[in-house]
């Protein structure tokens, strides 16, 4: 098979689809790769490093879109890119499209198939390739929140460890999931008034066990969520229904009694954000104010550590892209269930129902695409 690693173009996100450790997989097995030149050099990953495993290195994006049979990617295909997918193209990355109505026509058009990296589940249901990145974004919530508490930032001038005789900062996490859970863990290792709010009583007590009780747990109901909301100094949204566009715990009521100059870090916000008033933010203007209250809602916070977000997210893509190259789409999704739950869309057509759901639009059944052996 041919793949292609194009350059990320989004704001600010210096990972890539694949490392150099990745593409020496895929050469051996005798697969192509053609990678964009400067592509992996925000990982620190040369064009060299390339081109010693095998790929071919090349200018223009358009070539690798019109050459591959496999685009693997880090970030959902910005509108500059929609005009180069094609119909007999697999596009195999992260595509949140369930707030994204443009980027869904744009795919729907060009007729892929898109494969998504965060509805792919494993055999326990969890899901295997949004969890690496959601460890990394669960710890730079709490590192982007003790930042911009600072009062040089518009921030409560609150250290979120305390002092002695003087009171931590109260952090209060919707949702412990992981990107909860590895929020609390640095939370709590900073010495901070740590709050976990979930609906699942069977994690809040592996939380409290986890923790022996530095984490305060509470179930998560509407009285439980405003009375924390109010006393926090940083609030992080941690909430995923995966696929689909995310609930809104919290809303514009709670938000007013919020303290002035408290930080929210709404995680959630690839899928819609968790957090009335939330919305798409970037690592060039990561912050905006609203009645006294810091929003931090960077859509792509783990592109800020490069390096470590791209090895720990082909350290789990890996086997899933040497599955589609060996098999084709087809049979590598028909061998693994869940990995089937990542196909999105596919001949112009929506097949996983959270989409569309939350866009309005028709889900059609998967099925026949796996029928007529083409692609």
């Amino acid at each position: 098979m041919r793949i292609g690693v194009p350059k990320e173009i989004k704001t600010h996100e210096y990972r890539v689809g694949l490392t150099d450790v990745s593409v020496r997989e895929l050469t051996s097995r005798g697969h192509s790769v053609m990678v964009q030149a400067g592509a992996g050099l925000g990982a620190g990953i040369l064009d060299s490093d390339y081109a010693k495993v095998g790929a071919s290195v090349v200018d223009d994006p358009a070539q690798i879109f019109a050459t591959a049979d496999m685009i693997v990617k880090v970030k959902e295909p910005q509108p500059e890119e929609y005009g180069f997918l094609r119909a007999d193209q697999i596009l195999f990355t992260y595509l949140h499209l369930a707030p994204d109505p443009h980027q869904t026509e744009a795919l729907l058009k060009a007729g892929c198939v898109g494969i998504a990296y965060e509805t792919v589940t494993d055999r326990q249901g969890r899901l295997p390739l949004l969890s690496p990145m959601s460890e990394v974004a669960g710890r730079m919530a709490v590192q982007a929140g003790a930042h911009y508490l600072e009062k040089i930032y518009g921030g409560r001038g609150v250290l979120l460890g305390g002092v002695p005789g003087v009171d931590s900062g109260k952090i209060v996490i919707l949702g412990g999931g992981v990107v909860g859970t590895n929020a609390a863990m640095v939370a709590a290792g900073m010495g901070a008034d740590v709050t976990v709010l979930d609906k699942s009583p069977a994690r809040l007590a592996e939380l409290d066990y986890r923790w022996a009780g530095r984490v305060h747990t509470l179930y998560a109901t509407a009285h439980t969520i405003e009375s924390q909301v109010v006393e926090a100094d940083l609030l992080i949204g941690a909430v995923l229904i995966p696929g689909a566009a995310t609930p809104k715990l919290v809303r514009q009521a709670m938000l007013a009694k919020m303290k002035r100059g408290a930080v929210i870090v709404d995680v959630a916000i690839d899928q819609g954000g968790c957090i009335e008033g939330s919305r798409p933010t970037t690592h060039t203007h990561p912050i905006f104010e609203k009645d006294g209250v810091i929003f931090y809602c960077v859509a792509n916070m783990p592109g800020a550590v490069s390096r470590t977000s791209t090895f720990a997210l082909n350290n789990a893509t890996l086997p899933y892209v040497l599955a589609l190259a060996d098999k084709g789409w087809q049979k590598a999704l028909r061998d693994d269930v869940g990995f089937r739950q990542g196909l999105n869309v596919v001949r112009g057509k929506i097949v996983y129902a959270p989409v569309a759901t939350a866009l309005g639009l028709p889900s059609y059944d998967a099925d026949p695409f796996f029928e007529d052996g083409s692609f």
